[in-house]
């Protein structure tokens, strides 16, 4: 039973998430021979208010439009 967790920048459409799990369940059907039914992808979704890089939040990053970081 396979599982794999995402972790994403909050934002994403429902329509980019259905296609994200397709493809990744697509990946480990073909390399892994997994039985689809049973594979797991989980998709944990984070703000920019709780995601840290170089020592700062997203969300306080200089000069980067909200949405890009």
């Amino acid at each position: 039973m396979p599982v794999v967790q995402v972790h994403l920048k909050a934002g994403r459409t429902v329509d980019e998430k259905r296609q994200l799990v397709t493809r990744i369940t697509d990946a480990l059907v073909d390399v892994c021979d997994s039985n689809r039914d049973r594979v797991h992808v989980i998709i944990d979704e984070v703000t920019e208010e709780s995601w840290g890089r170089g020592g700062k939040l997203l969300s306080e990053q200089d000069g980067a439009p909200p949405g890009t970081s």
